[in-house]
């Protein structure tokens, strides 16, 4: 191969911030790596993205501990990817663990084969991962939405729509005016789109900005507190689809195959977007889904870490 796969070279830790947007409101972010939230209320914490291993989960749990004494009583799966849940067995108290009843399927349909590809794409995310019990399985699912009350602070939960996977989930504090996007959102951080609705994805974007948050926690990059960056990280995000996806939507009616597709991207978008975190990591993943989608396929296929590796010898090799 020509480069390194995936990203098993990126070895360098990032640095965390642990910042409050709202009182009892906290992003926890890391240069580009996977974000988690933490809303306390009454008299337990909500945590919002479990992390990828228990021993990462710990870490979290110390973030809690440096704020508030209050057990962790509910954790939200934004989605079903393994960097976001197969960290739940590290919370030290008994949890309700939340996911879209769409999430959980695919959990059920998926969830072995993107462990497994996760881990070997992406090493250094996966710290203690040994340490992992196998797969998360959510004890309450919701269809639609769902609203958790933390005595009296008010915490909706939406499946707001298919984008980066069929079953992404927000969760959105209406007195604060504080979103948590998962990755349907990014910031200065490339979307990965292997398991995407390329065509849905914008809408259900719509549907977020519509709520008129005060500050965004995206799925990578650091929290957006000003109406400039929320607009920056909506309309990026926006931006790489759509020209990811015209790009895909134009080499298929060209009869052209998914290498001279892939090319095409590598060619147009690196001036554009190449300085974004994960970008080589992400691209070969999107372009093929992108390519699948634009021949008709709505569903996006599994991947499994032989798929991943084929693929990439295909596009890189």
């Amino acid at each position: 191969m020509s480069k390194g796969f995936a990203s098993q070279a990126d070895l360098v830790e990032k640095k965390e911030t642990f910042s409050e947007l709202a009182p009892g409101v906290y992003a926890l972010t890391a240069e580009g790596d996977p974000n988690s939230g933490i809303v306390v209320g009454d008299d337990s914490v909500l945590v919002i993205d479990a992390r990828a291993t228990p021993r990462m989960a710990g870490d979290l749990v110390a973030r809690v501990r440096e704020v508030t004494d209050k057990p962790i009583r509910h954790v939200l799966l934004t989605h079903y990817h393994a960097v976001r849940v197969l960290g739940v067995t590290g919370y030290p108290d008994r949890v309700n663990v939340i996911a879209s009843d769409v999430a959980r399927a695919m959990i059920v349909e998926r969830g072995q084969a993107d462990m497994d590809s996760e881990i070997q794409r992406f090493p250094r995310l996966f710290r203690g991962r040994e340490e992992i019990p196998g797969l998360t399985w959510p004890t309450l699912t919701f269809h639609g939405e769902m609203t958790l009350w933390l005595g009296s602070r008010e915490v909706r939960i939406i499946h707001a729509g298919r984008g980066h996977t069929a079953g992404d989930t927000i969760a959105w504090l209406p007195k604060e005016k504080v979103l948590f996007s998962g990755d349907l959102v990014e910031y200065g951080a490339t979307p990965y789109c292997g398991d995407a609705h390329f065509q849905d994805w914008p809408g259900t974007l719509d549907r977020l900005e519509a709520l008129r948050p005060a500050a965004l926690v995206p799925g990578r990059g650091e929290a957006l507190t000003t109406p400039d960056q929320i607009r920056e990280g909506l309309d990026g995000t926006r931006a790489f689809l759509r020209d990811l996806y015209a790009i895909a939507r134009e080499g298929v009616a060209a009869g052209h195959d998914l290498k001279a597709v892939y090319d095409r991207a590598m060619s147009e978008m690196r001036p554009k977007y190449g300085h974004w975190v994960i970008f080589e990591h992400c691209m070969p993943f999107d372009v093929s889904r992108a390519y699948d989608e634009a021949k008709g396929i709505d569903t996006p296929r599994i991947w499994t870490a032989e798929r991943d590796i084929e693929m990439w010898h295909a596009l890189e090799g």
